[in-house]
């Protein structure tokens, strides 16, 4: 009779060590983030699937040529795929030259105006908002969909930007004081 080796469940740390040493053990990292990136990309891109598919293969193809460079800095991996795929994007647009939308629900513009500090507003106000938030600079609306429609914590955002913690947080709230600026002045 065979006996059966039992599976042992490596931690996420012991998945990326062993992807450094070898590339057949980047298999399971690319499964978990697979979906997580390709949400992330195709929001970006305003949902065009065909291309949201090729630079996610770029992203996992850049982060597994780049494993051995990864290094642990007490943020999940993922910061690091979303820098990767953030850099994607990025390079997609200036070749393409294109503006990008990004699909916002009334739920994420409530959450902006409660984080700039505004707890009463109408519908016709979540318009204005999405208004606003569509005149902003591509690298603005970046930190606003990274921060509400990512959910990430300033901590991932920093990661991603190679900045402080405290420069993310600063970034962040400059940019909703500009955006309830322009909101009062249009009021």
């Amino acid at each position: 009779m065979f006996k059966r080796k039992p599976h042992i469940a490596l931690s996420e740390a012991e998945q990326i060590q062993l992807a450094q040493k070898d590339h057949r053990y980047f298999g399971p990292l690319y499964e978990k983030y697979f979906e997580m990136m390709y949400r992330f990309i195709f929001k970006r891109l305003g949902g065009k699937e065909e291309i949201a598919g090729d630079l996610v293969q770029q992203t996992f193809i850049k982060a597994m040529a780049n494993i051995g460079k990864y290094e642990d800095r007490g943020l999940p991996f993922s910061a690091w795929l979303y820098r990767i795929a953030q850099n994607e994007v990025n390079m997609y647009f200036r070749s393409q030259k294109n503006n990008y939308t990004v699909e916002i629900t009334d739920r994420q513009v409530i959450g902006i105006l409660e984080e700039a500090g505004e707890n009463e507003f109408t519908q016709e106000d979540l318009q204005q908002l999405i208004e606003i938030i569509n005149n902003l600079e591509e690298s603005q609306i970046e930190i606003i969909e990274l921060r509400f429609f990512q959910e990430m914590s300033f901590k991932e955002i920093a990661d991603i930007y190679s900045i402080s913690e405290a420069n993310a947080k600063m970034r962040l709230y400059r940019l909703l004081e500009k955006i309830k600026q322009q909101w009062k002045k249009q009021s």
